[in-house]
């Protein structure tokens, strides 16, 4: 298996992974899971689930459209070229 795919599988995995985990989080925050129903934590709680929210969106637009990191695309080089020379 090439050293791309690896790194394009491990993207995919950790992409999603994220999203579930935000969009997790704003869904617990906004059924009050967590029993915040104090005033200052009631308006945060809704704040924070939409925050989360759009993030997790933004996020899952991300991975679909295939948007890639510029650190990630180097990483990715310096490997296969690391591995080329052991060769």
């Amino acid at each position: 298996m090439k050293s791309s795919m690896i790194f394009k599988s491990l993207r995919i995995f950790f992409g999603i992974f994220m999203i579930l985990i935000y969009l997790g989080m704003a869904y617990l925050l906004y059924i009050n899971f967590f029993d915040w129903n104090s005033e200052p934590w009631l308006t945060l709680r809704y704040i924070f689930a939409a925050i989360l929210a759009i993030y997790g969106v933004y996020r899952c637009y991300r991975q679909v459209k295939g948007t890639d990191y510029y650190r990630l695309k180097d990483m990715e080089e310096r490997f296969e070229n690391d591995q080329q020379q052991s060769h």
